[in-house]
């Protein structure tokens, strides 16, 4: 295997999020998209799900102890030019994880911006967030957020309101925005009816429109991590939000086209079209090792 000499540390992100048996969501679709774009990734895991391609079937939380003591431990030794969360399942894990982005620095307005992707339930229906955490993720989580990014099921739980055009997802991105969130992103993935997908973003002065069109595939497992993901590395090589935005939305976009089937639902967003080379094309045929014991 070849060798190359030891150069400059690459980007550094953190993603703090639940764990996908399946490796289409949570901590597995932020790592692949974070590799993909060769940043060095750092975790903080939140939970440890129980799911494949139909389903989430059970969940446990991780002890929320352990969750602020991952962030504080990698972000003081390592350093985080830009974090995301994804699902973070409890009250008191939303609340550890808000003390540990103040102490170390990450959120609206500190050194390390912030994406939170607002995780309440996967794309099957399956509750990830319990529901009286709602008003912790109003309360501590989105008033820290630089950009927040719900989907319009995740914004009617958050704000009350019901999008349907582009009237009511301006209303909910205001809504957003009055919660404490310094941008707030609407998806638009889910207005089905809509020939597009179109995202709207907002810092309350400004108002940025996204549309990108609707590719038909029903395989689309990690979706939101994936934009999430995209958009804070493109935070953490220093875009403005906007921009980053747009990155993260043709990024997403490439990863549906690409998008694979697995077991029997949903496959995933595949951010590896970036890296589509096989290993017998990088490194050659391999060896055969049917002699070995």
């Amino acid at each position: 295997m070849p060798t190359a000499p030891l150069g400059a540390a690459p980007h550094r992100v953190l993603t703090i999020a639940g764990s996908d048996s399946g490796g289409g969501a949570g901590i597995q679709a932020d790592m692949r998209t974070f590799a993909t774009l060769g940043l060095h990734a750092c975790v903080a895991i939140t939970a440890v799900t129980v799911q494949n391609s139909t389903g989430v079937q059970d969940f446990r939380g991780v002890d929320p102890d352990i969750v602020g003591a991952q962030i504080r431990s990698v972000a003081g030794d390592i350093g985080i030019e830009a974090a995301k969360t994804g699902m973070l399942a409890s009250t008191a894990i939303i609340e550890a994880v808000a003390a540990a982005a103040d102490a170390e620095g990450i959120g609206k307005g500190r050194a390390t911006p912030l994406v939170v992707d607002p995780v309440a339930a996967s794309m099957h229906g399956d509750p990830l967030l319990a529901s009286e955490a709602l008003d912790a993720l109003r309360a501590e989580l989105i008033p820290r957020a630089t950009v927040v990014t719900p989907n319009l099921d995740e914004v009617r739980l958050i704000t009350g309101i019901e999008v349907v055009d582009g009237d009511s997802q301006r209303r909910a991105a205001d809504s957003l925005l009055a919660l404490g969130a310094q941008w707030a992103l609407v998806k638009g993935g889910h207005l089905r009816e809509s020939p597009d997908s179109p995202d709207l973003l907002t810092d309350g002065a400004q108002f940025v429109a996204f549309t990108a069109p609707r590719v038909p595939t029903g395989h689309d497992h990690g979706a939101g991590d994936t934009l999430a993901a995209a958009i804070t590395a493109a935070l953490a090589h220093g875009r403005a939000v906007p921009a980053a935005v747009e990155f993260g939305k043709a990024w997403v976009t490439e990863g549906l086209r690409w998008a694979y089937p697995l077991g029997a639902g949903h496959g995933p967003v595949n951010p590896l079209w970036a890296v589509a080379p096989s290993i017998e094309h990088r490194y050659g045929e391999q060896t055969d090792r049917s002699d070995s014991p």
